[in-house]
């Protein structure tokens, strides 16, 4: 027994016999492995919402709302407009949608927001532009093409434009 003091701090004992777990008395398990590191992911949806159609065939649908409310769909069954219509409660053309098939004729769609483009006479179905200082470099479905789209320059950026319908392409600037 010690002459001055106690064995054993009178908080770690009074911790021990209510049961109360210190803190740092186990190793803290490394924050990285579990995915937590202060940044937060991009948000993927803008809006998301669920609708009822009966009827609807299929079990995934992916859309485009353009402005005038047309939808061009790229997968799924025809008749789409009851999810675009319950989208639109929170989300204004243009966008872009996915839809999935929950229970029955219950249905869960999300949407973005996206930017359109009128560009007439360009071939192909994706382009990249991209500008840095006077040096452009552009890329039509992949192979290098001469020449540039002033519709899409934005210095400083990668701009990335794929065919939605026709003379209308959806654009993404991604700074470099």
């Amino acid at each position: 027994m010690r002459l001055f003091g106690r064995r054993e701090p009178l908080h770690v004992r009074l911790a021990r016999e209510g049961g109360v777990p210190l803190v740092g008395a186990e190793p803290r398990p490394p924050w990285d492995a579990s995915g937590i590191h202060g940044l937060h992911r991009p948000r993927e949806w803008d809006a998301v919402t669920t609708a009822e159609v009966p009827g609807l065939e299929g079990e995934r649908a992916a859309f485009v709302v353009v402005p005038g409310g047309d939808l061009v769909v790229e997968e799924g069954p025809e008749g789409l407009q009851p999810l675009a219509e319950a989208l639109e409660r929170e989300l204004r053309p243009p966008y872009r949608a996915e839809a999935v098939r929950r229970e029955g004729a219950l249905w869960a769609v999300a949407g973005r927001r996206i930017e359109l483009v009128e560009l007439p006479g360009i071939a192909g179905e994706e382009l990249e532009l991209t500008v840095r200082g006077a040096e452009r470099s552009l890329l039509v479905d992949g192979e290098h093409a001469f020449g540039t789209i002033p519709l899409l320059e934005r210095p400083g950026h990668a701009v990335r434009a794929r065919r939605v319908d026709g003379e209308l392409w959806e654009v993404e600037a991604h700074p470099l």
